[in-house]
């Protein structure tokens, strides 16, 4: 069992029967009184940020994750379907841990996390910034670029995101799946 000298940040902790990643932490020692680890995590499951104070030395369960490389294969009743990029192996898992699943496209590239024991995937990680080709989008006026005037925009995975005006169909762009947003002009 390890204790509160082993917090550091992206450790996974089973605290109140939750897994959770210590985003940050804060050792105190007070003039008055014993020291104490002031902490704020990440639920894996809800994604709630909570904040919590451990006693130093107090006992934590560390629970063992493994991140491995995936790449998505296609979509079915059941779910998302990917292969493991070395071994093969075929996994199904449910969007609903696909942190950006309206980007995905068949050989997209992605990161799931594995609780190292029960072997279950926690959550899935897509590249942060994925090149998608624009299907459809408004064609913008000459002169509209004055401003920092935005048109929405269908990709090729049938997701919709907003673009400046100089963006045409057919064009590639890189968006951000952690925002959801477009980044810049593939060339």
């Amino acid at each position: 069992m390890a204790t509160t000298a082993d917090i550091r940040n992206g450790l996974v902790i089973d605290f109140n029967n939750d897994l959770c990643t210590i985003v940050e932490f804060q050792h105190v020692k007070p003039g008055k009184g014993g020291a104490f680890i002031r902490t704020k995590m990440k639920s894996i499951k809800t994604g709630k940020v909570l904040q919590n104070t451990f006693i130093s030395g107090a006992k934590i369960d560390i629970q063992r994750v493994e991140r491995r490389p995936y790449q998505f294969i296609y979509k079915d009743e059941n779910g998302y379907n990917f292969m493991h990029s070395e071994t093969f192996e075929q996994v199904n898992i449910q969007g609903e841990i696909i942190n950006a699943p309206q980007f995905l496209k068949e050989g997209q590239s992605a990161e799931i996390v594995f609780h190292a024991e029960t072997e279950t995937p926690l959550y899935c990680e897509l590249p942060a910034f994925v090149e998608l080709q624009i299907t459809y989008t408004e064609p913008g006026l000459k002169g509209d670029t004055a401003t920092n005037a935005q048109k929405q925009a269908t990709l090729e995975t049938g997701a919709k995101v907003y673009v400046p005006l100089f963006i045409e169909n057919g064009q590639r762009i890189k968006v951000d799946t952690r925002t959801n947003s477009y980044s810049e002009r593939v060339k």
